[in-house]
């Protein structure tokens, strides 16, 4: 399996609503979040292209990066629901794909495919279960999860994707939806880990790479009030999609140079 953020060297009724706890204008909106996200994402892309996997600091900076793949596939199943139109955001989640390979590839080294291409398989596989009939429902559906085999967050970020659409507004049910990717996803690196290191080692590094996804399980649940933004919407949209590759950019060089 592909996964970048590797150590030792993841009718839809929308999910608006799941903070509903929380007050309109307290709390976190949505563009909060994701400034969040991508900036944990950035300290996971730092340790993995210019770190030592030895240095303290790098497991801690991949760690804290796991906050961000759950946290984004929770928005695309959102943004999914809400979007204007599809057709138009699958697109931009392309453009960006094809933008950020290249940087992905200098500031990582992996040859498979970024993150954006695994959101837009993830978009792709919304689509189906929306729109397309049984009996080929599903055969798109795993389809399009094993093509994120050669992407980034492969199988993982499918997995998270539908569960959230399962989920829907449903605060239990995303509770229950963060609560077994966390677990899955700590016990798939205990197993990982389990092959080079006596257990008790193993077991605090797959607790330790789960630690994100229960971050951002708490953040949505607990503190994200439900709004996309309180100003500049659409710049911070666009900004949002150069990001990425932007970031990756400036790693990469840094790896070439330092």
């Amino acid at each position: 399996m592909l996964f970048t953020y590797r150590k030792g060297g993841r009718t839809m009724g929308g999910t608006g609503n799941a903070s509903k706890k929380t007050s309109a204008g307290k709390g976190l909106d949505r563009n909060t979040i994701k400034w969040l996200a991508m900036f944990t994402m950035a300290l996971n892309h730092v340790a993995a292209g210019l770190m030592d996997p030895s240095d303290i600091w790098y497991e801690v900076f991949v760690d804290i990066g796991f906050f961000t793949a759950i946290t984004m596939c929770y928005f695309l199943v959102e943004g999914y629901h809400y979007a204007r139109s599809k057709a138009d955001y699958a697109k931009r989640l392309l453009i960006c794909a094809v933008m950020s390979q290249l940087p992905f590839y200098m500031a990582t080294g992996v040859g498979g495919l970024n993150m954006m291409f695994t959101l837009f398989c993830c978009f792709i596989i919304l689509c189906i279960r929306e729109n397309v009939p049984q009996p080929w429902k599903e055969t798109g559906i795993l389809l399009f999860t094993i093509i994120t085999l050669v992407s980034d967050w492969a199988l993982f970020a499918p997995a998270f994707t539908l569960m959230f659409a399962e989920a829907g507004k449903d605060r239990k049910k995303l509770a229950i939806s963060y609560g077994v990717s966390a677990v899955v996803f700590g016990l798939f690196f205990f197993l990982s880990y389990s092959q080079v290191y006596p257990t008790h080692l193993a077991l605090f590094h797959g607790f330790c790479s789960s630690l994100g996804m229960v971050a951002s399980g708490i953040v949505i649940l607990c503190f994200y009030n439900g709004q996309k933004t309180r100003s500049g919407r659409k710049g911070s949209k666009w900004a949002f999609y150069l990001f990425y590759p932007i970031h990756l950019l400036v790693i990469g060089c840094l790896k070439m140079f330092l």
